[in-house]
């Protein structure tokens, strides 16, 4: 009779022993099934790296602008080269061409023959065409990449691609990516904010660099 209980009792610890090994076999095939945080993310990291270091390239497209109730739709033409910019609006508020060029700490406004400068783009761009262009940090988020100035949230779809970032109280959402070369760039992207409630949606978006073809990867 002792030996049949010792032998239910060895049994019974078999089959927790069994259990616990395919409870823990199931949660670690669950875990593995979850996208890993942005930080430890490598096809976010790989994307990341390469998009840092693509500094220099233009863009070509549309813009459109919803601010105070109103709404335009220039057209953009955006040549980026390290810290130095040359943005080109065509069609806003029925003003024609608005050549805005600068660095960090300064920026020239011309339009219309006249040509303003100021330290800021956006106080300047603000003043003179009446909504707010970030271009300060729009030259990171256009192409997919955080600013470094300040955190960000960060949102990425089954795929581990970057769909989202919220940072400096703007929200941005990329779509329709384009595969460049090893490098993903977005064709549409869309800047909303809550104060002001502004909007800015950047489509047809067509980049060119030294380093990428000048026409995306056939799917």
């Amino acid at each position: 009779m002792n030996i049949r209980l010792k032998q239910g009792y060895s049994f019974r610890a078999m089959s927790r022993t069994t259990a616990g090994l395919l409870l823990a076999t199931a949660l670690l095939c669950a875990c593995t099934a979850i996208a890993p945080p942005a930080e430890e993310n490598s096809d976010w990291a790989r994307q990341r790296d390469q998009l840092q270091e693509l500094d220099s390239w233009e863009l070509r497209g549309r813009v459109n602008v919803r601010y105070d109730n109103e709404s335009h739709t220039p057209r953009i033409n955006w040549l980026q080269q390290n810290v130095d910019y040359r943005i080109q609006l065509w069609g806003t508020l029925n003003m024609g061409r608005t050549l805005i060029v600068g660095r960090p700490g300064y920026v020239t406004l011309e339009n219309g023959g006249e040509t303003r400068s100021a330290s800021s783009p956006e106080q300047l761009i603000l003043q003179q065409l009446g909504y707010e262009l970030p271009v300060s940090q729009l030259n990171y988020w256009i192409k997919g990449l955080p600013s470094p100035v300040s955190t960000a949230q960060l949102s990425f779809n089954e795929l581990n691609q970057l769909t989202t970032i919220e940072q400096a109280d703007w929200t941005i959402n990329l779509s329709d990516m384009r595969q460049y070369g090893p490098i993903s760039l977005p064709r549409d992207v869309v800047l909303t904010r809550p104060r002001n409630g502004i909007r800015l949606r950047f489509f047809g978006l067509n980049w060119t660099t030294g380093a990428l073809t000048d026409e995306p990867a056939e799917e």
